[in-house]
């Protein structure tokens, strides 16, 4: 039987659909980080991560040493997940307490003399270079520039090519996970002219093309709504030219920018909510990791003594203070969480405790549940079920795919357990795509 020429519909429809597919590709495959630690790169030095991690713990073995410690901060009501929590907690610490690190020459930098920022930005490219031969660099690592306004432009492409080229000259690659950060966006058009001096950087120092990556800040009310009524942020994936890795929120200049007094700037305050609803649905589907803002209450003791010669007092004050901001960061982080940010910045190592106990509090909590209807899902195939009082469809379904994936990344279970749990292979779980699972698990048809 002769196959029948495709209608101009369904040519039209099949070309509708190829370009949709490759402007929304989907998520990416690769890991994402939890966090990013922001520091002045004049501070940096090739061991900062695990210098970074052993102030973490210190902390830890001061104001939370235990289970109990970590439940009463952290308002953890379950006595055996603050346990597996705590202990989780305690492994990442050892193991890899910072995942992304940024170099900053923005706000944690400040302005200096001309002179100053050439030598900073050379040293702290040395820096990276010696942590890149010694292994001590975090898995993701980048920096950050000044903004493209007219007066810091010039400055900021400045560091940037100082940066890059000491760093090629003394390790003669990048880093894995090296990323760009541009702060302070208007226009789409700052985003277009970033990313030709990067690849005319790739080309002047050797790199492939696309070898840097780039960064967006999303915290100027002019990048979130023009005053056309449209939104620049869809516009910006366009315009990075490939190269858009990730768009951070950027909580405190927004609600500055808003007008909203320092009192309320915080995380969670209704303008950002509609600020980062408008980065979800900019940036879904189109492989743009998204990253939430920072507390900016520090979990920090009141009272320090050289030789440590505190009063019970001062104890108590110390204990309130770290333990008042702690709660603060945890609960900020498990509502980015609940809002679907996975990503947020961490500007103190102690902070990176309350990052890791609320990332495994949030996923940890009820997976045993998640994982029967996972498992009763894949059983079914295509078909739907109900498990107990949950309908679940394929959407869901995909939903609790993604919960183990990110579990497993940010450290809450191992690959091992997710696969027990679950009941797929690693191979399943890495892959991402419940529709593949499906079909690959689907018996196939009796011949006629």
């Amino acid at each position: 039987m002769p196959v029948e020429p495709e209608s101009s519909i369904t040519q039209r429809l099949r070309a509708c659909n190829a370009s949709l597919a490759r402007s929304y590709p989907g998520e990416r495959l690769e890991r994402q980080p939890v966090h990013t630690v922001y520091g002045g790169a004049h501070l940096f030095r090739s061991d900062s991560a695990a210098r970074l991690g052993e102030i973490a713990r210190a902390a830890v073995a001061e104001y939370m040493p235990d289970a109990a410690a970590l439940a009463d901060t952290c308002g953890i009501t379950d006595t055996t997940l603050a346990g597996r929590v705590h202990e989780r907690v305690a492994e990442k610490l050892r193991r890899e307490p910072v995942e992304d690190f940024r170099l900053d020459y923005e706000d944690g930098y400040g302005t200096r003399a001309d002179a100053e920022e050439d030598g900073h930005a050379a040293s702290g490219a040395r820096e990276v270079a010696k942590g890149l031969r010694d292994g001590t660099l975090p898995p993701f690592i980048g920096l950050r520039v000044k903004p493209l306004s007219d007066e810091l432009q010039a400055r900021s492409f400045r560091t940037l090519r100082i940066f890059l080229r000491t760093l090629l000259d003394d390790a003669g690659r990048l880093p894995e996970g090296f990323v760009v950060t541009l702060p302070k966006i208007l226009v789409p058009e700052h985003v277009t002219l970033f990313a030709e001096e990067l690849s005319e950087l790739e080309s002047s120092c050797g790199l492939a093309h696309g070898a840097l990556r780039l960064e967006v800040m999303i915290e100027t009310p002019q990048i979130v709504m023009h005053r056309d009524g449209h939104s620049p942020l869809p516009r910006l994936v366009d315009a990075a030219r490939g190269r858009l890795s990730a768009a951070h929120f950027g909580t405190y200049d927004y609600t500055a920018g808003v007008s909203i007094t320092a009192a309320h700037q915080r995380m969670h305050h209704p303008a950002c909510v509609f600020a980062r609803e408008m980065m979800q649905v900019a940036f879904a589907g189109t492989g743009v990791w998204i990253s939430d803002g920072s507390t900016t209450v520090m979990p920090v003791p009141i009272h320090r003594s050289s030789d440590g010669a505190l009063t019970d007092a001062q104890r108590r004050e110390n204990r309130r203070s770290v333990g008042d901001a702690w709660r603060m960061h945890f609960d900020d982080v498990t509502t980015s969480l609940r809002h679907g940010f996975y990503q947020g910045w961490d500007l103190h190592p102690a902070q990176i405790v309350t990052r890791y106990a609320a990332l495994y509090a949030f996923f940890l909590a009820g997976l045993e549940e998640q994982a029967t209807r996972l498992r009763a899902f894949v059983q079914k195939a295509a078909q739907a079920t109900l498990v107990g009082d949950v309908f679940d469809d394929a959407a869901t379904g995909q939903g609790l795919l993604n919960s183990f994936l990110r579990a497993v990344n940010c450290g809450a279970i191992t690959d091992e357990e997710a696969a027990r749990m679950t009941g797929l292979q690693r191979d399943e779980l890495r892959g991402r795509s419940f529709v593949k699972i499906l079909a690959n698990r689907r018996a196939p048809t009796p011949a006629s």
